[in-house]
């Protein structure tokens, strides 16, 4: 139904017109950058992989070449170098494995979700129909947007393919995982993938302990009432109570086979505890303030739940930082201590290479110069790196200088140097004096 548009009204609505004509301009310089930043991408995985083919590498060693490779463009883009090896692969995958579908969304033909849905379904077709698999899917996915063509694509498959829909499955089972990521504000996101059966199974399971808890709150607040007595209402909704009780399985639940049962000197999966590394100030933790506290590695939690954390704990060091540039100092402990380790640890906080931030509780130490040619087990020559840097450093061209106080210089394979300074405490407080330090035995103040 059309309608009388003022004058003010058209002026903007030609407006718009003009700002929509600069967003596609915009959309399309984006993925001509996009494009550009995969071509180099896929330059540089090549470039790692002729080394490696060069140098008869094998194996782990010819991945590590092209982690080193990552690992210098992560450094540089200031991100993870496991996010660049990803890249790098999806780069060879589209540049080098799919020419059509690249060539396709430089002409403004596919979205760059057109073409990852193209490419992954394309993994099941067979080398020598792979060509004309592309032109058929183009074909199909510039018909509409991206959820609108997938159920089309994937029953193209069947066309170009003598795999069936179940061995095309098993390949895909192997990439289950769970993935862990940080929303800010004390939540992160845990996403599992998996096969569609068990996981239809578990959000049913989640939804009926829903229903039956909630239930369950209802009875409760009736035979509270006909009583006459207080009720303490559940409000939560169905949501949350299905994340609750996802979290509480996950914490205390054990699976039904466990491969560890009745081994000896192994712990039962049941039985294992999730760890965490919590940094607290003493007066939060006693109650003086709410100021939140930080989950290393995850970020800040509010002082509620570092206090049940808290509560909790059989072990705490005492960390004592410097008033001024609030670096360790410090670390004792209410019990027996395996000092250097738990120093580090607290010094550390997470592994020491560019860009990572796996908590030190679950990294190994690592000498910066090796052991076995004359370097100390001393503070001034250790660090924490978690396994995979850990590896490169070790297997790779990757150089680490120690420079002091915690301080750790980088030199990439390239000759790019790259300065790690001891990782900034999210949480601490500035006193409005500086006392001398306790002594080890001083009674602990929580």
């Amino acid at each position: 139904m059309g309608t009388n548009r003022s004058a003010s009204d058209e002026e903007s609505w030609a407006r718009i017109r003009a700002e929509l004509d600069g967003a596609v301009d915009v959309l399309r310089a984006r993925d001509a950058a996009e494009i550009a930043h995969l071509r180099k991408l896929a330059v540089l995985g090549r470039e790692a992989l002729s080394m490696s083919r060069r140098n008869g590498l094998l194996g782990r060693e010819t991945d590590m070449q092209l982690r080193a490779v990552a690992a210098e463009f992560a450094a540089i883009a200031r991100c993870g170098d496991r996010r660049v090896q990803n890249e790098i692969g999806r780069a060879l995958e589209i540049v080098d494995g799919n020419p059509l579908v690249l060539a396709a969304w430089e002409a403004g033909r596919l979205t760059a979700k057109h073409v990852d849905d193209v490419v992954k379904l394309g993994r099941n077709i067979p080398e020598e129909n792979h060509d004309e698999w592309q032109e058929a899917a183009i074909a199909v996915a510039e018909r509409d947007v991206p959820a609108r063509v997938y159920g089309a694509l994937e029953s193209l498959v069947q066309h170009f393919t003598a795999r069936t829909f179940a061995e095309r499955h098993k390949a895909a089972v192997a990439d289950r995982g769970v993935y862990l990521r940080d929303l800010g504000d004390g939540m992160s996101e845990l996403t599992l993938r998996g096969a569609t059966t068990l996981l239809v199974a578990i959000d049913d399971r989640l939804n009926q302990m829903a229903v039956s808890t909630i239930d369950a709150a209802r009875e409760a607040a009736v035979d509270a009432r006909a009583a006459g007595e207080e009720h303490e209402p559940d409000t939560r909704t169905r949501q949350q109570v299905r994340a609750d009780v996802l979290c509480d399985l996950g914490l205390t639940g054990g699976p039904a086979v466990d491969p560890t049962h009745g081994v000896d000197g192994k712990t039962s999966l049941g039985a294992i505890r999730a760890r965490v590394q919590l940094v607290v100030t003493a007066d939060t933790l006693s109650g003086k303030d709410d100021r939140a506290a930080e989950l290393v590695g995850a970020g800040l939690i509010d002082a509620d739940e570092a206090r049940t954390l808290a509560g909790d704990a059989t072990l705490w060091d005492r960390v004592h930082l410097d008033a001024t540039t609030k670096t360790v100092t410090h670390v004792d402990q209410y019990r027996p201590p395996a000092a250097l380790r738990r120093m580090l640890q607290a010094r550390d906080r997470h592994c020491r290479w560019p860009g990572c931030h796996l908590p030190a509780i679950r990294c190994e130490l690592d000498h910066s110069i090796d052991h076995a040619l004359g370097g100390p087990t001393c503070e001034s020559n250790l660090c924490n790196l978690c396994q995979r840097h850990h590896s490169m450093k070790q297997f790779t061209d990757w150089l680490v200088l120690q420079l002091g106080g915690g301080v750790i210089q980088w030199t990439s394979p390239t000759g790019r140097v790259y300065r790690e300074d001891l990782p900034v405490p999210s949480v601490c407080f500035t006193p409005e004096f500086v006392a001398e330090r306790p002594p080890p035995d001083t009674p602990s103040p929580f």
